[in-house]
């Protein structure tokens, strides 16, 4: 394989399975997916690492299964972030034109003065810093400013923030199993270059990453990004209800998810019957599937009323034309896009990833989401990948001001 090909490995770093997945990048045949590795996760907790090395062995196994598929070493990667602690607001930059029109360095030095106006307390860290909107001179509602002419530029930007301890826990965990991490990008957004539409983007939708530990809500508006959330409820809390309401293991209430479970009640026949496992050595019982579907039907419920707060908390109820989109494994429970639908009063529909080739039939399900939006958002803010073969790590020399300014060049 030559030098000069690209290759970008997305690493989504999960509450119940971490997945490495490798993309070679070229002109030729765009993203195309060489290899995928996958583990169960061991050392989160709701997006959060509580056990380094737990965590550091889940990510040394999908890596090596990655690897082993693709025939490539693995160097460096791009993870994404989750958890309560993430936070985002809006901020606004403005600055004089040098020129009478609009340079890269000015769209450059507007977007650092909106990240300098927010207000960023020591123990937060700035993931993302992203533009929504440009106004030149009063003009409204630009999103590619350069070559415009006028003499003053205004920005308005999406700003992401988490907890810097769990940003230094994430990379600590992907360090010591010996690669380096290219960037942290928050992975509803990641899921979102996976699986919405540019009509989606453009009319209003919002994307809900049903998780294992948590549920990520991105808002998109006019073509960008409006509002982001992560919730701290996803699909485990569905099996955690099972295990109690059907006194079994919890690995038995897992299987029973997977196989029986249902969303709404009305899917299921009343004479249907599951056989469940029982525990001390007691005898297995029989339940029947109304029953589990009236244990699952709540927790779903829940999970889209906090969806649904979150979206009147952005100020964008009645305004998401395009409707919801979900994705993420606990999506594929039967009967959550109408689940999704009757809380919310939205159009919705699952997501699957889109936009790659090669072994995309292994990545289709909503499980691979955020693992390939990695890829996809990697590609389009133009960070490029690690060069195959190398034999060594990619050592990344610049800090957040320089990669942030590579970024937006690129981007333009």
């Amino acid at each position: 394989m030559p030098k000069n090909e690209h290759i970008i490995v997305g690493l989504d770093i999960g509450t119940t399975k971490i997945c490495a997945i490798v993309a070679e990048v070229t002109p030729e045949r765009g993203v195309d997916i060489i290899g995928v590795g996958s583990s169960l996760s061991r050392g989160l907790r709701k997006g959060v690492i509580i056990n380094i090395e737990s965590t550091v062995e889940s990510i040394k196994k999908a890596v090596e299964e990655a690897e082993v598929m693709a025939g490539v070493q693995i160097n460096s990667v791009y993870i994404g972030i989750a958890g309560e602690h993430i936070s985002s607001e809006t901020a606004k930059g403005v600055v004089a034109l040098k020129r009478d029109e609009v340079l890269r360095t000015d769209v450059v030095r507007a977007i650092e003065t909106a990240r300098s106006a927010a207000v960023v307390s020591p123990d937060r860290h700035v993931f993302h810093v992203l533009p929504r909107e440009f106004i030149v001179d009063h003009q409204e509602g630009i999103r590619e400013p350069v070559g415009i002419s006028g003499s003053r530029l205004e920005v308005e930007v999406h700003i992401v923030t988490g907890a810097t301890t769990s940003a230094k826990n994430l990379k600590k965990c992907v360090n010591r199993a010996g690669l380096d991490v290219v960037a942290i990008i928050l992975q509803p957004l990641a899921s979102s270059e996976a699986v919405l539409t540019e009509e989606e983007k453009e009319l209003g939708v919002a994307m809900v990453d049903l998780g294992g530990g948590t549920s990520d809500l991105a808002i998109f508006s006019e073509g960008t990004i409006c509002h982001s959330a992560v919730l701290p409820v996803g699909g485990q809390h569905i099996t955690t209800d099972l295990q109690i309401g059907l006194r079994t293991s919890l690995a038995d209430a897992e299987r029973i998810k997977i196989d029986h479970g249902v969303a709404l009640v009305a899917m299921v026949k009343e004479t249907e019957m599951v056989e469940v496992p029982s525990v001390g050595g007691r005898p297995p019982h029989m339940v029947g599937k109304r029953e589990i579907a009236e244990i699952v039907q709540p927790r779903v419920e829940e999970m889209f009323e906090l969806v649904m707060r979150e979206i009147r908390r952005s100020g964008y109820e009645g305004k998401l034309a395009a409707g919801v989109v979900i994705t993420g494994g606990t999506s594929m429970l039967p009967g959550m896009p109408d689940g999704a639908e009757r809380v919310l009063n939205l159009p919705g529909r699952r997501g699957m990833p889109a936009g790659v080739v090669g072994l995309r039939d292994i990545v289709s399900g909503p499980g691979y989401s955020t693992g390939v939006g990695l890829i996809l958002h990697a590609c389009r803010m133009g960070q490029g990948g690690e060069t195959v073969g190398a034999g060594r790590k990619n050592g990344n020399g610049m800090g957040l001001l320089g990669r942030m300014k590579s970024r937006i060049l690129n981007f333009f």
